[in-house]
């Protein structure tokens, strides 16, 4: 499942020309581009699909659609990195 995913901006900066951003879900960080909203300012809520912020989101919905993902148990698996996605995988595969 990919899912666009809504984080606070907790860092901006410059990678390669390229402005990049550190981004809180929920308190796991990630690495997030920032082409399309260059724009954004530390604090803000974006949505972030497959590493890209592709819309300005406001903090209460951001925190609503978190609150609801994790619930539905689905948070973790999208946030999940390579390592934890094929660990998942093959625990699943041994069922």
């Amino acid at each position: 499942m990919c899912l666009a995913v809504p984080g606070r901006v907790t860092e901006v900066y410059e990678e390669s020309g390229t402005t990049m951003a550190s981004v809180d879900f929920g308190g796991v960080g990630k690495k997030v581009c920032l082409a399309y909203l260059p724009d954004i300012e530390v604090g803000e809520y974006v949505i972030v699909h497959v590493g890209f912020a592709i819309q300005r989101l406001d903090e209460e919905s951001a925190k609503e659609t978190l609150a609801t993902f994790e619930r539905m148990g689905i948070l973790t698996e999208e946030l999940a990195g390579p390592e934890e996605q094929v660990a998942r995988a093959a625990q699943e595969a041994g069922r």
